[in-house]
């Protein structure tokens, strides 16, 4: 019996070091993401989180600020839309005069998800666009308005608790 049970561990042994090199294999012929590839990772993902925290929250509550010294909610959204175009509009050749960091014009809870929407949809083509060398030659932009809109997704997310709700990325998965 236990010639049996030691032949089979042996066979189980063997059978999943070969499995292990296939794998090892296939991996080793998969090309690893470029700097545009991580870049539109990470950018994508932060445009779904905040595109999702703007649809969420109350029109209503688009006023929202702790104090009179910081942004409302709705201010906050469009100061980080606006601020892509730091990191859009030269990975186009485009300049960026005339960006407002805080632009007005937009009154409604639609038309400021509207704006937040068409800014990550901008950047997105953008840096597919470029490619790798266009990611790499303005690397420094992109990671920069990324962290920038980390660190405003950040406040919204402070916002969201200062009013005692879950923001949508806590909130359990169904």
């Amino acid at each position: 019996m236990r010639k049996i049970v030691g032949s089979l561990l042996m066979v189980a042994f063997v059978g999943a070091i070969a499995g292990a090199s296939a794998v090892s294999a296939q991996q080793a012929t998969k090309k690893a993401p470029g700097p545009e590839q991580v870049l539109l990772r990470q950018w994508n993902d932060l445009g779904r989180r905040v595109t999702t925290m703007a649809e969420d929250w109350p029109a209503d509550k688009y006023s929202y600020r702790p104090n009179d010294k910081v942004r409302t909610f709705g201010q906050i959204l469009l100061h980080l839309a606006s601020s892509n175009y730091y990191a859009t509009n030269p990975a186009l050749g485009k300049s960026t005069k005339g960006i407002e960091n805080d632009p007005k014009g937009y009154t409604t809870k639609e038309q400021i998800v509207a704006f937040v929407k068409k800014s990550f949809a901008d950047g997105a083509a953008a840096l597919e666009k470029g490619g790798n060398a266009g990611a790499i030659a303005h690397l420094s932009d992109w990671v920069g308005i990324i962290e920038h809109g980390g660190e405003h997704y950040g406040n919204l997310v402070t916002y969201y608790r200062n009013n005692n709700v879950v923001p949508p990325e806590s909130r359990p998965k169904k």
